[in-house]
């Protein structure tokens, strides 16, 4: 599902943007799974060349940290995933990532919800598969800007498994069941 993303200058651009690429923490599922092999990030220049690609807004001159807040926010989820992955550390140690789909347009069944009783709706969606040793599994991803604090963006994410299967749905139950006793049942001492 990941295009091949030119680095050369595109036709609209004016400035020269980096082409330097930084390798993230996430592992990456391949068929020759070496411990080592993590999903590299998207330089400047690719990162514009997609944007253009798509008709979207590209600032030149915001294009660096448009790819650090990008690469950050994709730590944060695969942080998120790990969290529910830890539900099957007996099944799988080491879950790694087979591909994800951007899908900003599409709005999943829980934003769609949300967006009718608050109003407020993601401003992108990824759908990322993961590999659980073998099995794979799909994870839903709602990215949301948040009010921004001193000055500073604010972005929050909504990462879950989607209903794919019993087991994500059994999964989803389970972790609504934990945040409702760590509500309303905290454990005293």
């Amino acid at each position: 599902m990941m295009p091949n993303l030119p680095q050369e200058k595109h036709s609209l651009q004016s400035e020269s943007l980096s082409t330097d690429r930084e390798l993230s923490s996430i592992p990456r599922a391949t068929p020759s799974i070496t411990p080592e092999e993590v999903w590299e990030y998207p330089s400047p220049q690719q990162f514009y060349n997609a944007l253009a690609r798509k008709n979207m807004p590209a600032p030149e001159k915001y294009m660096d940290v448009m790819v650090d807040i990008h690469n950050f926010l994709n730590e944060g989820a695969w942080n998120e995933v790990l969290k529910w992955e830890g539900r099957h550390r007996g099944e799988c140690l080491e879950p790694r990532l087979l591909r994800l789909q951007g899908r900003p347009r599409d709005l999943s069944p829980l934003a769609r919800i949300s967006g009718w009783f608050h109003g407020v709706k993601p401003f992108d969606r990824h759908d990322w598969y993961v590999d659980r040793c073998g099995k794979q599994v799909r994870y839903v991803i709602d990215y949301y800007e948040g009010a921004p604090e001193n000055d500073m963006p604010v972005f929050n994410l909504v990462v879950r498994p989607a209903v794919d299967d019993f087991g994500s749905l059994t999964d989803r139950a389970k972790q609504l069941w934990d945040n409702a006793k760590a509500k309303y049942f905290p454990e005293t001492k």
